[in-house]
């Protein structure tokens, strides 16, 4: 199955109102492949800001946080109707900054995913392994259990993107070998046909998202089940263009 090559840019607590408009100038006066699917993901007081700046028809804006609540007395949380009525579509969840530092558990990760897709959002849901997991050789079960918490009470894929990220390659210069990401995907792939059937699992986009920059992203072109990248501090940069035409 031909899978949309999907680039996704976490832009995390960086940013400024010049800089973030600096970041979609750019975007907005490179000729980006139409057939790439883009989302930047830029700090929550700038959603607005990148919508109403974005003029790339592939581009499209992502929360980084959602709550499993339409609205209430959950100071400082974001509800997914603010995020759509500030004309983004998509979130992030789970990724492991929230897992790890936050102490998101699985199960609250699941029922945001769950309320977001419901109240009308599209979702990139991170998983991943740290380094200590890495070491003991259970990379594979810890993404299954992080899937298996959202597979229990979302049936329907079709609006999720699968991004895997290794904890231990995240900001630290390190990546995995393509054919390590390669094989990590294979097996995300291989669980999700058992978890939710294998129409749904080949039509799943899983990412790959480990320190990729400009240089590194050619490398993963002929990984079949390697369906794009979430990118974070080379977002920031004009290397980002860079990675959106690194399948050509």
């Amino acid at each position: 199955m031909a899978r949309q090559f999907f680039v996704g840019g976490n832009f995390k607590m960086n940013g400024t109102k010049d800089s973030v408009t600096k970041i979609i100038d750019n975007l907005n006066s490179a000729e980006l492949p139409t057939s790439v699917e883009v989302v930047i993901a830029p700090p929550a007081p700038y959603l607005a800001l990148a919508v109403a700046e974005n003029k790339q028809p592939t581009i499209a804006v992502s929360s980084q946080n959602v709550f499993d609540k339409a609205s209430g007395a959950y100071t400082g949380e974001i509800s997914p109707a603010q995020v759509l009525d500030l004309g983004a579509k998509w979130t992030l969840t789970g990724h492991s900054e929230r897992r790890t530092i936050i102490k998101e558990s699985d199960e609250f990760i699941a029922d945001k995913t769950k309320f977001a897709l419901e109240s009308g959002l599209s979702v990139i849901l991170c998983i991943g392994e740290t380094l200590e997991e890495r070491k003991a050789g259970i990379t594979l079960d810890v993404c299954a259990r992080q899937l298996d918490a959202v597979s229990k009470i979302v049936s329907d894929w079709s609006n999720i993107v699968v991004a895997y990220e290794p904890v231990w390659a995240i900001g630290t210069g390190l990546a995995a070998t393509p054919q390590d990401a390669q094989d990590t995907h294979k097996g995300i792939r291989d669980h999700l046909v058992k978890t939710i059937g294998a129409e749904q699992a080949a039509a799943v986009r899983i990412l790959y998202g480990g320190s990729v920059n400009g240089k590194n992203a050619p490398e993963f072109k002929d990984k079949a089940d390697v369906d794009g990248f979430l990118v974070g501090g080379a977002s920031l940069k004009p290397e980002f263009v860079d990675i959106i035409k690194s399948r050509l």
